[in-house]
């Protein structure tokens, strides 16, 4: 193989750069070696094979290496055909194009991972007449084509120098072409060689050169392939601008800055945003499930993204809009457990008393059971802190099988909390109920709304008035957030808020809640509590093992008479935990100590108990105790006149609201009125100032339940007699000598049996409120219900 001696082989593999054969002084075939009656037909991917044309062809087949290596032993010529469709791995012959080029096999090149490379030079291109065998490698006999020649020869010779001159451009800006390309190019003489050599080594598909084999005119694959070239040539020109432009802001210590700023600018020339930012949402997109309409608006703001500049202030709004809305679990719910047992247990379990409220709730679940389309109620659990509203909500979510969500709405003075900002706005985001939905993953968890009493309303809004269409069943099934801009169906979510104090909720709010008071837990309540629940609690918590101490029930009373002061057990909590810590602490300085807390050692730990505040046994005229309400549940607090020279005038202190004021004042226009049935004085109502006085100035007190216990206590002072011991009353009264009914009956009876009260005195309106209340929490409390002030005043005065 003399002839071959002086080609650079490893040239050809290195760059892959196809050499035309002439140039080399490589000789056309005989016409022996062109009459074969059969030829091997090689599949090719993703190249052409063009005439004259030396390429190199890698083979990893076997019926392809073993093709090659036969041809190269019989020294015969093979059919080069591409394949349609380069995944193929064993192509038949519908999978080939019909046209292709024959090929003599110049030389082999065996490589380290088993395929070969063999060095191939185009000869003439043909036609499959067909397809004669498959074994060991296809078969088929052949027609060869020839090329017309154009009849306008002055233009077509215009038209080769043209693509010459172009093609010379397009190698001076392509770094990926060799320069001996140029050389190449200057030395072929033969119009058909040049165009075979370009077409080879062109930046085309293969199925435009496939395009350019299969044209017999030489004018026309001429005029075909300079369109080519030319849309090659403007490509190289962008990227080489794209290149200028990014090279400016070239930092050489910031590669990843030089990439991105390229990405940008392709991006700004292309005039459209990201791809992977689109694809990105248009996969989140796909997996989501929504109506035609919330479709139809996210496809309209996807469009919006991609016909912004991505440098564009804009551009990140729009991207945190979409993310946010496919974010969102549209028309996703988890599935309801309704096993009421179950519901039950875990009520049981975790909340220790609080029958009726149970007793609701599972009303509430067994409603949704058995129609599976109502919508979900909204209750509102109202009562004093630290008696388990919070948690009972997330037992409910529990006993459901829903997810858990809690939004604190304490200190909340800005509508768009609730309803959002507009998205034009910097920093604009969703209000925290869509915030909430996001986050639990579904659209129908149980979602705690704590402490709606504690909403404000500022200069930006009430956000309690936003909370009416959030509450409202009727509206919340299109909720309009504004920063959505679009309805939300709340309609499946469970709503609980929880309250301190429903006097401070808006009346419209409030009429869109069920109402579920929890009063608070009696002295045997909180006992089992703090031995099922607190102790274990905190022994977890500190880290101690069930017998590192023990409080039996004296101790666990003492610790609730003397150290704490509340409805719930939050506090209870708190002095428990400070008894685990002592514990802990003489465990870890390994000091002796008696597992079994007595009392005086709680008192040691906890300090000196608090001052008793029982109900004072006096003999002094005019002390009177009353039942009030309060945030924190309900107290008892202590009434007191005093008569003095003067001119019948009435005086009050103890930082009084109007109300309990005008309680007061009608009391004593009572009196006056009253005074012969009374067995009081004239001269005392004229000649002697009074004064009322409630204890603990410094802390606010009004409303209108304290009004016979002023009564009593003024005509208590005016008589000079006192009242009856371990006596308290509530209630309100009129000029007319009537005694109205207050609320929070519970909370207060409850105070009074803490304060040892044995016996109270209520209004006959109030009797259904004592009804509905466990009777053994008032198995130690007699109760007295009267409609007249007359009534109060025999009961109280001795």
């Amino acid at each position: 193989m003399t002839e071959f001696e002086d080609i650079n082989f490893d040239a050809i593999l290195e760059d892959g750069f196809g050499l035309v054969a002439e140039e080399i002084n490589i000789s056309e075939p005989t016409e022996k070696e062109l009459d074969q009656e059969m030829y091997a037909i090689l599949p090719v991917r993703n190249m052409v094979m063009f005439p004259k044309v030396v390429t190199p062809i890698t083979a990893g087949r076997e019926k392809s290496k073993k093709l090659l290596e036969d041809a190269m032993q019989s020294n015969q010529l093979v059919g080069i055909l591409t394949q349609k469709n380069p995944n193929e791995d064993n192509p038949a012959d519908k999978d080939l194009y019909t046209i292709g080029t024959l090929a003599k096999v110049v030389k082999i090149i065996k490589l380290p991972e088993g395929n070969i490379t063999a060095i191939t030079r185009g000869i003439k291109r043909f036609k499959i007449k067909n397809f004669e065998g498959r074994d060991p490698y296809l078969t088929a006999k052949l027609t060869l084509i020839k090329d017309t020649n154009s009849r306008n020869k002055e233009e077509f010779e215009a038209l080769i120098e043209n693509i010459k001159d172009l093609a010379m451009k397009i190698i001076e800006i392509d770094p990926n072409i060799p320069t001996a390309a140029n050389f190449a190019i200057k030395n072929i003489n033969e119009a058909e060689d040049l165009l075979n050599f370009i077409a080879a080594n062109g930046n085309f598909t293969f199925e435009k050169k496939q395009r350019l084999l299969e044209e017999k005119s030489l004018a026309k694959r001429a005029e075909l392939l300079y369109e080519m070239m030319h849309e090659d040539f403007r490509l190289l020109e962008l990227k080489n601008l794209i290149h200028q432009k990014t090279s400016k802001d070239l930092d050489k210590q910031q590669r990843e800055y030089f990439l991105n700023q390229q990405i940008r600018t392709i991006q700004e020339e292309l005039g459209g945003g990201p791809d992977s930012d689109v694809d990105e949402f248009k996969n989140k997109a796909a997996k989501l499930k929504w109506p035609a309409d919330v479709e139809a608006h996210f496809q309209k703001e996807l469009q919006r993204l991609q016909r912004q500049h991505p440098n564009s202030p804009d551009y990140n709004v729009q991207r945190n809009y979409l993310d946010f809305f496919t974010d969102l679990p549209w028309e996703k719910y988890s599935k309801d457990v309704f096993d009421l047992k179950k519901a039950e247990k875990i009520l049981d379990k975790e909340h220790f008393g609080l029958e009726d409220i149970k007793k609701r709730i599972l009303e509430h679940i067994a409603v949704l059971k058995l129609k599976s389309d109502m919508k979900s109620p909204i209750l509102c659990l109202s009562g004093p802190p630290g008696v388990g509203k919070t948690s009972l909500g997330k037992s409910i979510a529990d006993a459901l099988g829903r997810k858990y969500v809690r939004v604190s709405l304490g200190g909340l003075h800005d509508e768009s909390e609730i309803r959002g900002h507009r998205k034009t706005y910097i920093g604009a985001m969703a209000g925290r109920i869509l915030q909430s939905i996001k986050k639990s993953g579904t659209s129908n968890p149980v979602i705690i709304l704590d402490e709606i009493d504690k909403l404000g309303k500022g200069m930006h809004g009430d956000p309690s008035s936003a909370m009416l269409e959030v509450l409202d069943p009727e509206q919340n099934n299109s909720f309009y957030d504004n920063f959505l801009e679009m309805g939300y169906d709340l309609s499946k979510v469970m709503f609980i808020a929880t309250a301190n104090n429903l006097s401070e909720i808006q009346r419209p709010l409030l009429d869109r809640m069920e109402l579920i008071s929890i009063a608070g837990y009696t002295l045997e309540e909180k006992i089992e509590i703090a031995k099922r629940h607190l102790i274990k609690k905190q022994l977890s918590e500190t880290g101690l093992d069930s017998k590192a101490f023990k409080l039996g029930n004296p101790e666990i009373k003492h610790i609730i008479d003397a150290h704490t002061s509340e409805s719930g057990v939050r506090t209870l909590e708190k002095r428990i935990a400070s008894i685990a810590r002592w514990v802990a602490l003489q465990i870890a300085m390994e000091n002796d100590y008696d597992p079994k807390i007595s009392v005086e050692k709680i008192d040691e730990i906890l300090g000196v108990p608090r001052p008793s505040t029982l109900s004072e046994v006096s003999k002094v005229p005019g002390v009177v105790t009353g039942l009030a309400w309060t945030s924190v549940g309900g107290d008892i607090l202590f009434i007191e006149s005093i008569l003095s020279k003067g001119k019948g005038t009435l005086t009050m202190t103890g930082n009084l609201g109007n109300v309990m004021k005008e309680s007061a004042t009608i009391a004593l226009e009572y009196i006056k009125a009253h005074y012969e049935e009374l067995g009081i004085s004239a001269e005392d109502l004229e000649n002697k100032n009074i004064h009322v006085h409630v204890p603990e100035g410094a802390t606010p007190k009004d409303g209108p339940s304290a009004g016979i216990a002023m009564l009593t206590s003024m005509v208590s002072s005016y008589k000079n007699k006192s009242v009856k011991p371990h006596l308290a009353m509530t209630g309100e009264i009129t000029l007319r000598g009537k005694v109205l009914p207050v609320g929070g009956i519970k909370e207060k009876l409850l105070a009074a049996t803490r304060a040892g009260i044995k016996e109270v005195i209520l209004c006959e309106a109030n009797r259904k409120d004592v009804e509905e209340i466990n009777k053994d929490y008032l198995k130690h409390l007699k109760v007295n219900y009267v409609s007249k002030m007359s009534e109060v005043v025999d009961l109280a005065i001795v």
